[in-house]
């Protein structure tokens, strides 16, 4: 979208904290079922970041499949396990949970330390996708696939891994 200046600035950091608040709410809240809505709020505002990078099509796929399909599907499963056994024997806080809690801490300050010390316009990922496009492929998935690994390469990874743990969460859930 081609916003004025403060306009975009306004709704990325609207969007940052959206998508930061809910995937606070994903970790913190004690319902499954708030946390997997929280889930799905933290995917509706990914997909509205791309809208705001041009990418639409991204964005589409972003709502029917994350949204749409995963996030349904958590919420299905969460809803077929009984939610009574979830609040037997609660412990606010337990020794693990501190331990976890440390550990998460370290993680996320040593990571934040490790991306504000990295000089980042030094690093060319891939090859820029107007050099490739340029050559005037024939489908739109071709140039769709270059798109996503080169110009979004890091959100694409980064969605995946947000997956992942999703699904890890989910299976670990019903595993209990």
């Amino acid at each position: 979208m081609d916003l004025p200046g403060p306009i975009h600035d306004f709704l990325l950091v609207f969007l940052g904290s959206g998508i930061i608040l809910g995937g606070l709410g994903v970790v913190l809240l004690t319902n499954p079922i708030y946390s997997a809505f929280s889930l799905g709020f933290v995917f509706i505002c990914i997909s509205l970041f791309y809208i705001l990078s041009n990418s639409y099509f991204v964005a589409a796929a972003q709502l029917l499949i994350y949204v749409g399909a995963i996030n349904v599907l958590i919420l299905f499963a969460v809803m077929f396990m009984n939610g009574s056994e979830y609040y037997k024997d609660f412990h606010l806080w337990t020794l693990g949970d501190g331990l976890t809690s440390l550990i998460c801490t370290i993680l996320f300050l040593s990571l934040i330390t490790t991306i504000l010390d990295t000089s980042w316009y030094g690093i060319l990922w891939t090859t820029k996708s107007n050099q490739i496009i340029e050559k005037d492929f024939i489908s739109n998935s071709q140039q769709l696939g270059i798109l996503l690994s080169t110009d979004f390469f890091l959100p694409f990874e980064l969605m995946s891994i947000i997956l992942l743990v999703a699904l890890l969460g989910a299976i670990a859930a019903a595993r209990q």
